[in-house]
């Protein structure tokens, strides 16, 4: 990573473990002083390092959830109709992630929803409406044996 020295990847890693600590208590965990602490966390905002701060939700907590990972692949993949694809499922709500790989399907998705039948209806509006989608391949998480949105620094 350009730029950044053992403090800031510290600060990035602290954020990234918890965001919502106060200045006071993740300058004293980086062994800077506060002042230099906000002054770095608001560098790394600026520069793009940090590009939001979120609450990371309890899934159990919050109701039954059907996760899916679903690999889809179109019909023809010209620039436009994969980015076409890709500007419609970033934009529904049940689409938790979304990638465009190589050497296989064109996009795998990461699919968070209530139920089945919630399940069904983005498929409806995602995949059977669409005459480009050729193929879907959906895999139904059983377990989440592990989740983590950290980035090594």
């Amino acid at each position: 990573m350009p730029d950044l020295d053992d403090t800031d990847r510290r600060l990035l890693a602290l954020l990234q473990d918890d965001a919502a600590r106060s200045n006071q208590d993740l300058a004293a965990a980086a062994h800077v002083s506060p002042a230099t602490c906000l002054r770095r966390v608001k560098r790394l905002v600026d520069e793009g390092y940090i590009t939001r701060r979120v609450a990371l939700l309890a899934p159990d907590k919050l109701g039954p959830q059907l996760t899916a990972v679903v690999e889809v692949t179109l019909d023809r993949q010209g620039a436009e109709h994969l980015l076409a694809f890709q500007q419609r499922a970033v934009a529904d709500a049940g689409v938790q992630q979304c990638y465009r790989v190589s050497a296989g399907p064109d996009f795998v998705l990461i699919v968070g929803v209530a139920d089945m039948a919630a399940y069904n209806l983005l498929v409806e509006r995602l995949f059977t409406q669409d005459a480009n989608v050729r193929n879907v391949k959906s895999f139904f998480s059983v377990e989440r044996a592990k989740f983590s949105t950290a980035i090594p620094v």
